[in-house]
């Protein structure tokens, strides 16, 4: 399987520089690397009604992730408390942010 390319948005970046826990810091930062070799890991969920957000747990903490096959590129969107995590819905301004473009489909 080929590598994919991980992004932090400026959330889970700033989550992962204020974490005062070195051990969960370190817990953390391991689970995003290994989404860079398999995007799917065992255990991880698909949130209902996103086209690509997923979560993998690390203890009592969750990583809210996109995952992008046809640029094999995973964008972790937030990190959070699994009591604060909740189904983020990514901007088209993130996704300029980083290259992306999102289509619209013209109405009908």
């Amino acid at each position: 399987m080929n590598g994919y390319t991980v992004n932090l948005s400026a959330n889970a970046a700033d989550w992962l520089e204020s974490c005062r826990d070195a051990k969960l810091k370190r817990r953390i930062a391991a689970a995003i690397d290994g989404l860079g070799n398999n995007p799917r890991p065992s255990g991880c969920v698909k949130l209902a009604g996103e086209d690509a957000v997923w979560r993998v747990r690390v203890g009592e903490y969750r990583i809210l992730y996109e995952v992008h096959d046809g640029r094999l590129v995973v964008l972790v969107i937030r990190i959070a408390k699994r009591s604060e995590a909740s189904r983020p819905r990514v901007t088209q301004a993130l996704f300029v942010a980083i290259g992306f473009t999102r289509r619209r489909e013209a109405a009908k």
